[in-house]
C-alpha cells in the first residue's frame, strides 16, 4: 500500500449505512416506530430507506439477499455497529427514556469522554450505538496532541435528569 500525504477534505461525512435485514417490516419496527426515523423511500418489501430530517436516506434496509436469514455471528468479521448522533444530550435523554420504556434492551452505556453512548441491537443483531458529542472545547487532549477517550460506565440517572 502506497502512503503519502493525502487526507480526506474536513467537511467529509459517512452519508448513509446500508443493512441487509431478514424481515423488512420487523426492521421497519425498530427503526421508525420505536427510534423514530421516517421512511423516504420504499421498494415493495424488498427494501426501505429511512431517514431524519427528511434527508434522502441515513440508513437502508433490505432483503435482497438476507430475508429470513438468520443473524450474523457475533464472532466474526462484519459490521460491530452503526453510530447515530443525537444534536444535543437532551435528544440522547430522550431516546433513552424512550426505549426505557418500551422495555427494549441495551447491551451496554458508555461515557467516552468526548461523547456519550447508548449500545443496543436491533432486531436482526445489527449493533446500534446511540450518542452525542460534547463540545470539542470540553474534550482533553494527551501530551502528543490526540484526544484522549476512555470508557466509563455512563451515569443514567444523571442523563434521565436532562428530562426534567
Amino acid at each position: 500500500m502506497e502512503t503519502d500525504d493525502y487526507q480526506l477534505p474536513a467537511q467529509t461525512r459517512i452519508g448513509h449505512v446500508h443493512l441487509k435485514v431478514a424481515d423488512l417490516e420487523r426492521a421497519i419496527d425498530f427503526y421508525c416506530g420505536l427510534l423514530g426515523f421516517e421512511i423516504t423511500a420504499r421498494y415493495g418489501a424488498q427494501a426501505a430507506f429511512i431517514s431524519a430530517g427528511g434527508y434522502h436516506h441515513h440508513i437502508g434496509l433490505n432483503t435482497w439477499y438476507s430475508k429470513d436469514a438468520p443473524p450474523a455471528p457475533q464472532h466474526g468479521v462484519g459490521l460491530f455497529h452503526t453510530a447515530i448522533l443525537y444534536p444535543t444530550r437532551k435528544d440522547l435523554a430522550t431516546i433513552f427514556n424512550r426505549l426505557r420504556q418500551a422495555d427494549y434492551p441495551f447491551s451496554g452505556a458508555s461515557d467516552h469522554g468526548v461523547s456519550e453512548a447508548l449500545y443496543l441491537n436491533d432486531p436482526d443483531g445489527n449493533g446500534v450505538e446511540l450518542y452525542w458529542d460534547r463540545p470539542k472545547e470540553l474534550w482533553n487532549y494527551m501530551p502528543d496532541g490526540t484526544v484522549e477517550m476512555y470508557t466509563k460506565s455512563l451515569n443514567l440517572a444523571g442523563l434521565l435528569a436532562e428530562l426534567k
